[in-house]
């Protein structure tokens, strides 16, 4: 996870943006950093310990001592001397005037005098409050101390007045903490699609052409792509899978008509990854009431449904990367190849339904690696997981210097 080990110590101040914290907690401890949370006395005013101690699976902390009566207290130092990284998120103007002068007065104020780590703030006040020549001093003075002030948003503010001075959104701060750690993801600030699951033609309100696709490599490659940085749209068919990553958008789907839209929507993506099972014919008609069951044949008529990839792979972009799947029972090498001409592709996955332990359903796939120059790779039976690290270890190479 993009986050695994960090430890980051966030503190959480008097501000109506307090509720915005919960998220960011959420989202940092899904990455796999560990959280503990401060609370300044005006924070308990908009939110409560238990919601992120059940967020962060640790306790919540506010005052110098827990227990008074059994002498009970909260060492700061310690907490100070354990984070990789102090986070104030919202920093609201009373905590920020107070951190310019050095002061001390509550748990939140004395941890951040005491830490050696590197600090990181998102101001959260009115309009006028950040504009006023004390603030932007304040602010100032935590620059030239070395802290990362991220900056608010504009938009509309609580007192109903609309300027600068809403903290940023979690996902944003999110965002700036996975740069703080790893600044050179390799896909950083790249655009990336994904297409995952099946789709589902109606013959009528009750039935549909399909086929068995539960979305799941599909899905592995989101997650990897958006671990190497990428801000992630993943087009998904019915699927029962669910996705919680800060860098992925999930927009979800139910036919090929309605998949090639929601793809062409984001066309100038730079990494593309058609994953999903597209079915390639649809009725050409659908039943508008449930078609009765009868002692004689029935005779679909079927159209064409259109090629995702190709469609794609023929308005391309300089500079684009395109990957194809290829699932075969037979031919697989051929088909695979003929695919990557055929679409334009840069890369095409060839995985079989004869290999055990790859295809539909399971948590597993066995690939082949096809390159335009002829190249090809084969990789051992793997978790959907891996496979999907691979391939996007893949992709980073083709990209552009």
């Amino acid at each position: 996870m993009m986050l695994e080990g960090k430890r980051i110590l966030l503190g959480v101040t008097g501000s109506i943006a307090a509720y915005k914290a919960a998220y960011l907690v959420r989202e940092l401890v899904r990455a796999g950093a560990d959280v503990r949370v401060l609370l300044s006395p005006g924070a308990r005013e908009f939110v409560t310990p238990l919601t992120f101690s059940t967020l962060s699976k640790h306790p919540v902390v506010s005052d110098f001592t827990s227990d008074r009566e059994a002498g009970i207290w909260n060492n700061h130092v310690d907490m100070a001397l354990w984070a990789d990284l102090m986070l104030i998120a919202p920093l609201s103007a009373n905590t920020l005037a107070k951190m310019a002068a050095a002061q001390s007065d509550n748990l939140l104020l004395a941890t951040y005098m005491s830490v050696r780590c590197p600090v990181m703030v998102a101001p959260a006040m009115d309009h006028d409050m950040y504009m006023h020549p004390g603030t932007r001093a304040n602010l100032d003075i935590l620059r030239s101390y070395g802290h990362t002030i991220l900056e608010p948003a504009e938009g509309e503010l609580a007192s109903g007045l609309y300027g600068k001075g809403r903290m940023g959104e979690p996902e944003d701060i999110f965002r700036a903490v996975v740069d703080h750690f790893h600044p050179r993801l390799p896909l950083r600030g790249m655009q990336a699609l994904v297409t995952a699951g099946p789709t589902f033609e109606r013959l009528d309100p009750v039935r549909f052409i399909g086929n068995f696709s539960t979305g799941k490599m599909g899905f592995a490659l989101a997650r990897s792509l958006a671990d190497a940085g990428a801000e992630v749209q993943l087009v998904t068919g019915p699927v029962q899978l669910t996705m919680s990553h800060p860098l992925v958008q999930v927009t979800r789907v139910e036919s090929a008509l309605e998949m090639l839209q929601a793809v062409q929507s984001h066309a100038q993506a730079q990494i593309m990854v058609f994953a999903a099972a597209v079915a390639d014919y649809r009725p050409a008609k659908r039943a508008e009431v449930k078609m009765k069951r009868s002692a004689d044949d029935l005779n679909l008529q079927l159209v064409p449904n259109p090629d995702i990839a190709a469609t794609m792979g023929a308005s391309r972009q300089p500079g684009q990367v395109l990957v194809g799947f290829a699932l075969e029972t037979d031919g697989g090498e051929e088909q695979a190849r003929a695919k990557l001409e055929r679409k334009n592709l840069d890369l095409v996955v060839l995985n079989s339904l004869q290999e055990e332990g790859a295809g539909f359903g399971g948590d597993t796939n066995k690939i082949t690696l096809f390159w335009r120059d002829n190249r090809s790779a084969s990789f051992g039976l793997k978790p959907k997981s891996a496979v999907a690290q691979d391939i996007v270890n893949e992709i980073v190479k083709l990209l552009p210097a």
